[in-house]
């Protein structure tokens, strides 16, 4: 894992020294993502500068150093990831008489596009990856995100003509020439989820490469289209329904995450495991222990609010398999001594709540390990989220329902403080007691008046119903969830709607903060659930498989069944997130109140719907905690960073 950082200037002019230190500095930025080395390479005649930072997990000798160079001097390449299939590639090049200096997946990546081309290698290749690959015969510049977006590349022009590149936005900002925007447009996609999709930037003119596709600038700084190599949704359409039935399907998820387990535990570093005590997290440590004969490192928080804490869940799933388990109860303080620095963690607006527990996690995993594994991406493979069932089956109720009626029992409904709610849900019992009850009961009541099946998925997943109202001079753009005609055809609404947050919120959101977060303590995360093969074989499943018996992500609790019993597992989850909302009207309200009336929210937003959004929330009216959250994260951001949009 590293940090990566190009330059291309197409007039050519700069001398070598000035090229190297531009870059250098810029790279100077992301020391916490490559603590252990540095390195420039530059050819002053092409106008072409790469830089990098390294966190050394293969190879840790000087031959693993970058950007590299190919044995035939052709390719030079800054890399940032990991290629899990290296040792096969290995083989090949072994076979083929191909000699290596050391034996990092960097070098056995570059030699293999050296022998076999590019793309020939990107249709083999496994892994998590963003590069840029410099061709010096073709004077060519290549930059690649790998298939589901776990690592982070964005790029785009200087007002001077030079084309810039790196592993986040603030490198970018390093570049003594740089001139961009804030994109109000921009903006407002992130008021609505909480996080800026892909392929826009917070910044106008600079975009970020979608996952799975690669763009090609020639010499004189023109910059090719985005082609993918790879294409998720197409997979959707294109591949055969898997033909065992439910049980192989679990016999051949179980034969796959091993492999990529037993793959993802190599390196040449201390390895350990995140574990929430979840479905994923759970089963990726069980597979994990099957795979080491030593007890596997786990790192779980626990929180003092009972409704926000699984940490007796993960202990004992970590004492049932024998783990080597590691907790930290985080106390109030704690959380919110980390609430200011996120606006340094992330190099655009975020708002994911969860992002602090996740911060906190990989910073206590980092004491022990420099390479976590994580068991994200369960949910939008399998269907595991409640809105991929809840969506489908709250239209069909409120289909035939005239719309008038459904507003009025909504606002009648909506009078009733989301406290009382969760009051209520108390009579359960606390095995079977849904967490966070008056935030869901709220969420299905603002889609009430929706008027189709991808209105109410939208409503769901937007944080702000109408952002373009409340940041002044925006025009919001479109996405994939306000073009349903770009959905996938061939799937029943259930599994459209997991395709959809496989291409979007899971890069955009849930592996945005697990790099952020990771990298912001120098530890690699690794995602065992994002394999290649376990990615293309999840979507050959039917939805009947991997939603049965009334149970979401079927394949991966059987498989989990065969290493844990089910009673350890089986109860309702609150998620990876904090009580924000108690928060906000407690220890936080004067910070939250400075930042929700800030500067930079005064010269960008409504400022009257956030102060509506505000008095409803601290008279307990409503819960207007994460759309609070997300002007809070924004004006954090802009402060940080001296910005006034």
């Amino acid at each position: 894992m590293c940090g990566i950082v190009g330059l291309l200037d197409p007039r050519r002019g700069r001398p070598e020294e000035v090229s190297r230190r531009i870059v250098e500095d810029m790279a100077s930025r992301m020391v916490p993502r490559g603590p252990d080395g540095s390195g420039s390479w530059v050819d002053a005649a092409a106008g072409v500068a790469l830089g990098h930072r390294r966190l050394a997990i293969l190879d840790l000798s000087p031959a693993g150093a970058q950007p590299m160079e190919s044995a035939d001097g052709r390719w030079v390449l800054t890399f940032n990831g990991e290629i899990y299939d290296h040792a096969e590639l290995a083989a090949d090049l072994d076979a083929a008489g191909v000699r290596r200096r050391g034996h990092s997946d960097t070098e056995i990546l570059l030699e293999a596009v050296a022998r076999w081309g590019l793309r020939a290698v990107l249709d083999r290749i496994d892994g998590m990856y963003a590069f840029g690959l410099w061709d010096r015969r073709e004077r060519r510049l290549t930059l690649v995100r790998d298939r589901m977006g776990e690592k982070p590349l964005c790029y785009g022009h200087l007002g001077s003509g030079e084309f810039v590149f790196a592993s986040t936005l603030d490198v970018l900002r390093a570049h003594p020439d740089w001139d961009r925007p804030v994109d109000r447009d921009a903006l407002s996609l992130f008021f609505r989820y909480k996080y800026v999709p892909s392929p826009w930037s917070i910044f106008a003119g600079v975009r970020k490469l979608e996952p799975g596709c690669a763009v090609t600038v020639a010499a004189d700084g023109t910059v090719g289209p985005v082609e993918p190599y790879w294409d998720f949704l197409q997979l959707v359409e294109d591949t055969q329904t898997f033909g065992g039935s439910p049980e192989d399907s679990v016999e051949e998820l179980d034969r796959l995450l091993r492999r990529s387990v037993r793959r993802r535990m190599v390196a040449d570093v201390p390895v350990g495991a995140f574990l929430s005590g979840g479905i994923d997290s759970s089963t990726v440590v069980a597979v994990a222990q099957q795979e080491s004969s030593v007890p596997v490192r786990t790192f779980t928080i626990g929180s003092t609010v009972a409704d926000f804490d699984e940490s007796s869940d993960a202990r004992a799933v970590a004492e049932h398999l024998g783990a080597d388990h590691t907790e930290l109860v985080v106390t109030e303080s704690d959380s919110l001594a980390v609430v200011e620095r996120l606006g340094a963690m992330y190099d655009e607006p975020f708002a994911d709540s969860s992002q602090i527990p996740t911060y906190l996690v990989s910073e206590l995993a980092r004491r022990q390990v420099i390479v976590a594994l994580s068991g994200d991406g369960g949910d939008e493979l399998f269907a595991g989220y409640n809105r991929h069932v809840w969506a489908p089956a709250i239209w069909d109720r409120l289909d035939g329902v005239p719309r008038p009626l459904r507003s009025l029992g909504a606002s009648v409904l909506g009078r009733v403080p989301p406290d009382w709610w969760d009051a209520a849900a108390r009579v359960l019992p606390s095995s079977r007691r849904p967490r966070q009850v008056g935030l869901k009961v709220s969420k299905v009541l603002g889609v009430a008046d929706a008027v189709d099946r991808i209105d109410v998925v939208r409503r769901l997943v937007s944080h702000w119903q109408d952002p373009s109202a409340l940041v002044r001079g925006a025009d919001e753009p479109p996405t994939l969830l306000s073009q349903p005609e770009r959905w996938p055809d061939r799937l029943d609404p259930v599994g459209a709607i997991a395709a959809v947050d496989a291409v979007t919120y899971l890069p955009d959101d849930i592996l945005t903060k697990v790099d952020r977060a990771t990298m912001a303590v120098s530890l690699e995360g690794r995602i065992p659930l994002l394999d290649r093969s376990i990615v293309e074989f999840a979507i050959s499943l039917p939805t009947s498989t991997k939603v049965r018996d009334g149970r979401s992500k079927w394949p991966l609790r059987q498989v989990l069944g065969r290493y844990v019993p089910t009673e350890l597992v089986d109860r309702p989850k609150s998620g990876f997130g904090l009580p924000i909302e108690q928060w906000l009207v407690g220890p936080l309200r004067p910070w939250a109140e400075s930042h929700l009336f800030s500067p930079a929210v005064r010269d960008t937003l409504d400022v009257a719907a956030v102060q509506r959004a505000w008095c409803d929330h601290t008279a307990g009216r409503r819960n207007e905690a994460y759309q609070l959250w997300d002007v809070i994260m924004f004006s954090v951001w802009c402060e940080h960073r001296e910005l006034s949009p």
